[in-house]
């Protein structure tokens, strides 16, 4: 049972920071008007662009981590409670 609720964390934890990542793009083209810094492509971008960027989707990262690993706990707690209970 413990590798299942590992392996559920894990999802959770992909699955908002993948969500977190289109939410940061999109926020970051609307806002700007252009794509987002990523280094993949040809377009030259100032350092202080790639500079706030990186700083945007770092915090974003951190919080959706932090929030996700919450939730999953709680989860996890609300979960042997009920294994307890039974």
């Amino acid at each position: 049972m413990n590798v299942l609720i590992k392996l559920f964390g894990a999802v959770v934890s992909i699955v908002a920071g993948l969500i977190g990542t289109k939410i940061v793009n999109s926020v970051w083209e609307k806002t700007t008007g252009n794509k987002p810094p990523t280094g993949k492509d040809d377009t030259p971008t100032s350092l202080r662009s790639a500079l706030t960027f990186a700083l945007i989707s770092s915090i974003v990262s951190t919080v959706i981590q932090v929030l996700a690993n919450r939730g999953t706990q709680r989860a996890i707690a609300r979960f042997a409670r009920t294994q307890d209970i039974t």
